[in-house]
């Protein structure tokens, strides 16, 4: 069998390695961050450090895809995060109030989804990744780049790789899954990448239960669009929590978020939100920026491969805006490709290289584009209302879809499914909306429903209270008396 490097040990590349030694293969993952498997749950979150990963500390969350992906390829895995006391969720089970059919489908358990805070998912993946025999996971280890062999004719042919220490290690094939700030490209001087900022600065911070109180139950979507603000509330582990603002980048009125009070008190003065607070904080805030939407590709358009002995996995290929949580939904189901493909394609590296472009330009690339298409959509829409104009109406169909659906998924269960399809990671919205009768069916609900949306304090209101200045006149807000006056 093939020896294998796989570069990063984050939750894909681990998910990967084991899967690929589970089929006979020796794999060797090489990850630079020197912090050893925590000990503990407490410590992974307490102290584990892994500055490799932007978003260690922020908000996270497993969509129902990352939980089928486990079912069918890592049951132990999605086991051992049970036992660390993941949450177990359900969307379609709590459907809107407006939703004249309300009652649970047969297939509704597809939806069903376990999700835990980045640092305990990491430590689950790891310890199995130091329990699994054809595994060897080396920690501290910086790779410096990549050894090859000359073309001769072909592409380049990638033969291992040599570390900063000088230490070369030969392989059949290495896998580059070292997430958002892969090297990759500048090794290779090759390949093919569309970047631009996703425009967006989140602010997080976690809670946990006190109290003997469960979890708060939602009261509005997880991810809510709050005019010139998205508020993201997700469940996690053992009774915690996040709570997430995200604001357009160049909003500079609203930086104050990043001070805690500040941000408590945003979302106190939030009427469906402000329920999120009633818990005990996990320490201080967290605050990411300069998140890019990219891609890259190493093939030409007919699909011919630029180099073989490398593929790239996750966010080594393609990284998007978190706060549609669908990083590692895709990147564990890509790395289960990846190993379909290793099992069927042996001892030929071209065409393995073919056959990885194929798949992922078919299967995975069409989620980048409409992941970036709600990034631009969310922004235009934030600049827009920030500079007091109406937000240009949509200008095609898919747009116009895109628009309209979270209005029709309030009032209508055949909606509301169609949408947690596309939010779960599980269709794709090109799919959903060519099925028969669905577009038109969108349409015509989300045009007979009343504009506005989620309850929140105005513009000049969140910017007082992003600043600490007077609250100017209008729907007053505090918790009890903070809440829009009737």
């Amino acid at each position: 069998m093939p020896r294998i490097i796989v570069l990063g040990a984050g939750v894909c590349g681990l998910a990967g390695a084991i899967m690929l030694a589970r089929d006979g293969h020796d794999v060797t993952v090489l990850e630079r961050d020197p912090d050893p498997t925590p000990s503990s749950l407490d410590e992974a979150w307490e102290r584990w450090e892994r500055g490799g990963v932007a978003q260690f500390r922020q908000a996270h969350y497993l969509h129902a895809r990352a939980r089928a992906v486990l079912d069918a390829n890592l049951p132990d895995l999605r086991d051992a995060l049970l036992a660390a006391g993941a949450a177990q969720l359900n969307p379609a089970l709590a459907p809107p109030p407006g939703i004249a059919d309300p009652a649970p489908r047969q297939d509704d358990e597809r939806f069903a989804t376990i999700t835990a805070r980045r640092p305990v998912v990491e430590y689950v993946f790891a310890r199995a990744a130091d329990e699994e025999p054809r595994v060897e996971v080396r920690r501290g280890v910086e790779v410096a780049g990549l050894t090859t062999l000359p073309a001769n004719g072909r592409v380049p042919h990638v033969t291992g790789v040599g570390t900063a220490d000088g230490e070369e290690i030969a392989a059949d094939l290495v896998i580059d899954a070292g997430g958002r700030r892969s090297a990759l490209p500048r090794w290779l001087g090759a390949g093919e990448e569309h970047a631009e900022d996703s425009g967006f600065i989140y602010y997080t911070r976690f809670y946990r239960a006190s109290n003997g109180a469960g979890t708060p139950m939602p009261m509005a979507p997880l991810l809510s669009p709050l005019g010139t603000f998205s508020m993201l509330t997700l469940p996690s582990d053992g009774g915690t929590w996040s709570v997430t603002i995200y604001v357009a980048a160049g909003d500079r009125a609203l930086k104050g978020v990043r001070h805690e009070d500040r941000f408590t008190a945003l979302v106190d003065a939030c009427p469906l939100h402000a329920h999120w607070l009633d818990g005990e904080p996990l320490g201080g805030m967290h605050s990411l920026g300069g998140i890019l939407d990219r891609r890259r590709r190493f093939a030409s358009e007919d699909g011919g491969p630029l180099v073989t002995g490398v593929l790239t996995i996750a966010d080594a290929w393609a990284c998007t805006n978190p706060s549609l949580g669908r990083g590692i939904a895709l990147g564990l189901s890509h790395a289960a490709r990846l190993r379909d493909l290793v099992r069927d394609h042996p001892g030929d590296p071209l065409d393995l290289a073919r056959a990885w472009d194929e798949v992922t330009e078919r299967e995975f690339t069409p989620w980048y584009d409409a992941t970036v298409a709600v990034d631009r959509a969310r922004l235009a829409e934030m600049e827009a209302l920030r500079e007091g104009r109406e937000p240009a109406p949509p200008a095609d169909m898919a747009s116009r879809l895109r628009a309209a659906l979270p209005v029709a998924m309030g009032c209508d269960g055949d909606c509301f499914r169609a949408g947690l399809e596309i939010t779960s990671v599980l269709a794709l919205p090109q799919s959903v909306f060519s099925r028969p009768g669905m577009a038109e069916k969108v349409l015509s609900i989300a045009a007979g429903q009343p504009g506005g949306g989620l309850p929140a304090p105005t513009r000049e209101q969140v910017v007082a209270i992003a600043n600490e200045d007077p609250i100017p006149a209008g729907p007053s807000f505090s918790r009890g008396t903070r809440t829009p006056a009737a």
